[in-house]
């Protein structure tokens, strides 16, 4: 099965010193970067998404700011597709879905930031257009949230996003993502 590795939004305003500090994002970016060298080494497509703000007065990702750009963990390497994007759906706008069917993608192996946004709305969509989503939970990021008087931690935003995109595809740790992908490797060079 033809398989992408989208690397959603892996950009240094989610660092520590950045306009919108998510918690443990480090962590996440080294699991989303050992996905994407393996995807690299194996010849595997990969594309990096990055998402720059419309508004000059955006309260992060302003176009031209070191805060947009994509994190050195992740770094994009010269000649590797990158898709900009404007808003949380990494479709909605650009030609992903375009660059996607044109190289026959079935499935796609989501990574990046933020999990309750960007990589919520994207997932959603690729089930959507009927491509087989696996999300990397550990290679994803977020933040606390607020609802009136309440916080939210992080990590209870992010096991909630989670939960529920189990009913788009499958939520996997990276390791077994890759393990995934290497048994389908080794039952394909058999047959």
């Amino acid at each position: 099965m033809k398989t992408v590795l989208l690397v959603i939004d892996i950009q240094k305003d989610y660092f520590p010193g950045g306009k919108m500090e998510l918690v443990n994002p480090l962590e996440a970016a080294k699991k989303a970067y050992m996905l994407l060298q393996c995807f690299r080494e194996h010849g595997g497509h990969h594309v990096h998404i990055q998402h720059i703000a419309l508004k000059p007065d955006a309260p992060f990702f302003v176009r031209g700011t070191t805060g947009s750009d994509i994190h050195d963990v992740t770094a994009h390497f010269e000649g590797e597709p990158i898709v900009y994007k404007h808003y949380p759906n990494s479709f909605r706008e650009t030609n992903l879905l375009e660059m996607l069917k044109g190289w026959g993608i079935e499935r796609m192996v989501i990574t990046g930031m933020m999990t309750h946004m960007c990589v919520d709305a994207t997932a959603r969509a690729a089930a959507d257009f009927g491509f087989q989503v696996w999300v990397a939970e550990d290679a994803c990021a977020t933040r606390d949230l607020k609802y009136g008087e309440t916080t939210i931690p992080a990590e209870h935003v992010h096991k909630a996003f989670l939960a529920a995109l189990k009913s788009y595809g499958q939520v996997m740790k990276s390791e077994e993502i890759i393990a995934a992908l290497a048994s389908e490797m080794n039952t394909n060079q058999k047959s």
